[in-house]
């Protein structure tokens, strides 16, 4: 009796580690906000979950999977349905090729060509379609020599040491991610120069230099002044006046002789459209803020409302139009979204990335209003003279 009751424990231990194991990936799988925490899955829940025997806090919890994981039979049984649960860090190569292009990103390169056209278009009517296509690819170019290069130098500084979606990481080599990025660049800066020659203003590739410039010191040694924490201010300036600005002065006509005064507009519109830039770049690096996620949570809060102050100011003010002012006042929700959101999940280092694709959305559709905005006044009003700061 004594050798069955023996021979019977083995089998009685194993059963009963096993079925402490279903029962935890089941209830895992089934409770809502369960977040795996480790490779060995501890899943912990907020609030607590409720048994029969009483309400087992978190760290119990990632106890009794603790002990239950480090018994022979334990890592047996982990090791033979390992596949059950896919785990969070095994992520396809689709996906990491989709992180890297960062296609969302773009607008940034959109945005301020579109209004800019649309300041233009709003003052004189015109509106080269060639040009604009000419210059948005050209944008393009730029935009993917600050990803590629921006991803080269965060690798040398050991910043992307461990990040799967960096192209150098991806592609293994660091050289020819390094000349792919600078061949964008020359490709993306003839482009801008061929513009500015057919548009005949030199102003223009001016602000566009200073633009790159700003993207350059930016991220490249030796200078590297994201590392400052200057990089909100470069970034407001290179998307918002110099960019923006720079396009508009483009869709101009050489063969008319008529060049584009700077205009309380055409700032006003750039001021806009640095801002939202501006706190995209804020929102992609959140984790990393200096002041501490609890502040960064409140400058994205001042930040949108000094945004739709902004607007409505210089509504008032006449420097933009009516309609501006009526479309961009929708996209209040998607304003109120970011701030929500960020208020909510600051603390939250899985959640937080998400903030600045909220961002992205807020700076298209802002962008997107401005321009409709710019455009329905000239189509309703048939002429639109604005105050010249310039000739």
């Amino acid at each position: 009796m004594a050798s069955v009751s023996a021979l019977s424990l083995p089998s009685v231990s194993s059963f009963a580690v096993n079925l402490k194991f279903l029962m935890l990936r089941a209830e895992a799988l089934f409770i809502p906000n369960a977040v795996k925490t480790s490779s060995q899955f501890c899943y912990c829940t907020q609030p607590p979950f409720k048994r029969k025997s009483g309400i087992w806090s978190k760290d119990k919890f990632c106890h009794w999977r603790r002990e239950a994981y480090e018994s022979e039979e334990g890592r047996s049984f982990t090791t033979q349905n390992e596949e059950a649960v896919p785990k969070e860090d095994e992520i396809s190569r689709a996906t990491l090729i989709w992180r890297a292009i960062k296609l969302p990103i773009y607008s940034v390169a959109i945005v301020p060509l579109t209004v800019g056209s649309a300041v233009a278009y709003l003052q004189t009517g015109l509106f080269f379609a060639r040009r604009y296509l000419m210059l948005l690819f050209s944008s393009v170019f730029i935009i993917t020599w600050l990803n590629l290069s921006n991803d080269v130098y965060d690798f040398d500084t050991g910043a992307d040491k461990n990040k799967k979606e960096s192209v150098v990481n991806m592609v293994d080599s660091r050289t020819g991610t390094l000349v792919s990025a600078y061949m964008l660049l020359v490709i993306g800066f003839m482009g801008l120069t061929w513009a500015s020659v057919e548009a005949g203003n030199i102003r223009s590739i001016l602000l566009l230099i200073c633009a790159i410039t700003c993207g350059y010191i930016y991220q490249c040694p030796p200078f590297r002044l994201s590392y400052q924490g200057l990089g909100e201010p470069l970034c407001f300036a290179a998307f918002g006046p110099f960019a923006t600005t720079a396009f508009y002065l483009l869709q101009s006509s050489r063969s008319n002789l008529y060049h584009l005064p700077l205009t309380g507009t055409i700032l006003s519109a750039s001021l806009l459209v640095g801002f939202t830039t501006s706190l995209i770049l804020f929102c992609s690096h959140f984790h990393q803020v200096r002041i501490g996620t609890k502040k960064g949570s409140l400058v994205v809060k001042v930040a949108i409302v000094t945004l739709y102050l902004l607007l409505f100011t210089l509504g008032l003010s006449k420097a933009l139009p009516l309609t501006c002012i009526l479309l961009c006042a929708l996209t209040l929700p998607i304003g109120k979204l970011v701030v929500s959101y960020v208020e909510e999940n600051h603390t939250d280092s899985n959640k937080i990335f998400m903030a600045k694709y909220y961002c992205v959305r807020l700076h298209a559709l802002f962008g997107a209003a401005l321009a409709a905005g710019l455009v329905a006044t000239r189509t309703v009003a048939k002429a639109y003279v604005p105050k010249p700061f310039f000739s």
